[in-house]
């Protein structure tokens, strides 16, 4: 021990050091090592950015509910088989380029929601507005569709009627033509009722819509109130104990979206955020994007009874499913512009923005709460409501 007090290895006293001790862990090199924080985030995001799995023998529920048992799914089995570069952009709808350098976005659609009718809307309004926004998400207005129903045995004619006119009206409104079709009958108890799939297509104008686009900065905006859609469909059903005055939100996007790029002509990325949420739709993107997104929660617009509604079934309202709400990712000086576009059409009355773009750490959703802290925000397995598009 020497006589000044300082102990030192073996009676002999270290050397004075001329850097100082800021209470950081160093590496050897002398450089800054990473934080406890810094380290469970790399580790994170190294987990999150392997391919999807599939380890399932037989087809579940949650393969077909848009979070990562649907990506799996599709990365064993779909695009293992048909791979290519078109494709494996994994958006709701494709891009094709014409030979003339004319662009067309094409995309389709199976609607197997139960019950067929709910507040708000039916199936028939779905599988029009679902195709169409797909196709609006990419910029374009959709002009054709094909329909096809598979109907179970017994069905009631006339209810196959009203659905049909519910298609109509909503093809009048949305200003897309149903040009060509196909329709099955299957044996009674097979198809629950009745299934529809619908494909549509349209002309792309000179915006680009990518997730590369999307820069640190970008605020992210949503049209309107979210979780709306999903919880109808679960009071509908009739197998809770809860009463509310909640409709589904399904409505046709393509005027808001044509109003959108209208205003704020640089418009990043845009995305219908149905199943899975507006959650599933920003992992998505800040896996794809390699950027991180911040969300406010005290920013997310959710109608009272709905999130009143999500509180008692243990469900959060962002990974909730919506059929007339889009997620769009703008430069920052054009933010306002198209909050008040949007607030213009009768879709996007309610649009807000709700967080943005960030460089670090990449491919992760952070929500600050309302607590002052902050959670990840991840992409969940399954769908916490069951077929509810």
């Amino acid at each position: 021990m020497s006589d000044d007090g300082e102990e030192s290895g073996g009676g002999v006293k270290a050397p004075p050091s001329d850097e100082k001790d800021d209470g950081e862990e160093r590496a050897p090199d002398g450089v800054k090592a990473p934080s406890r924080e810094e380290v469970v985030l790399d580790r994170i995001e190294a987990f999150r950015r392997r391919r999807p799995r599939l380890l399932e023998e037989n087809i579940t529920s949650a393969h077909g509910a848009g979070g990562k048992a649907s990506a799996a799914l599709t990365d064993a089995v779909f695009l293992e088989a048909f791979r290519n570069d078109t494709l494996a952009a994994l958006s709701d709808g494709a891009l094709l380029e014409l030979p003339g350098g004319e662009r067309l976005a094409y995309s389709t659609d199976s609607f197997v929601v139960k019950p067929l009718r709910f507040p708000g809307g039916s199936i028939g309004h779905l599988a029009v507005h679902g195709t169409v926004n797909d196709v609006a998400m990419m910029g374009a207005q959709a002009t054709w569709m094909s329909v096809a129903f598979v109907i179970e045995e017994g069905f009631p004619i006339a209810e196959l009627k009203a659905i049909v006119a519910d298609m109509a009206e909503a093809a009048t409104l949305a200003g897309v033509q149903v040009v060509t079709g196909d329709t099955k009958v299957v044996n009674k108890g097979a198809a629950d009722g009745l299934y529809i799939n619908t494909s549509a297509v349209g002309v792309v104008g000179s915006v680009e819509l990518s997730p590369k686009q999307v820069r640190p900065g970008d605020k992210v905006l949503v049209s309107g109130t979210i979780g709306d859609h999903g919880v109808a469909i679960m009071l509908a059903r009739g197998d809770l104990a809860l009463e509310a005055d909640i409709k589904s939100d399904t409505a046709p996007l393509n005027g808001l979206v044509e109003a959108l790029l209208a205003a704020a002509p640089n418009t990043r990325w845009l995305r219908d955020a149905t199943r899975g949420g507006v959650a599933t739709v920003l992992n998505e993107l800040a896996r794809a994007a390699e950027v991180h997104v911040t969300l406010e929660e005290s920013m997310l617009p959710v109608r009272g009874p709905v999130n009143g509604a999500c509180e008692i079934l243990g469900i959060d309202p962002i990974y909730v499913a919506n059929e007339g709400k889009l997620v769009a990712v703008v430069p920052p000086d054009q933010a306002e512009a198209a909050l008040l576009a949007m607030r213009t059409q009768p879709a996007g009355a309610d649009a807000a923005l709700i967080g943005e773009i960030r460089e670090e750490p990449p491919g992760i959703v952070l929500i600050n709460t309302g607590f002052g802290g902050n959670r990840i925000v991840d992409m969940l397995v399954g769908d916490p409501l069951p077929r509810i598009c």
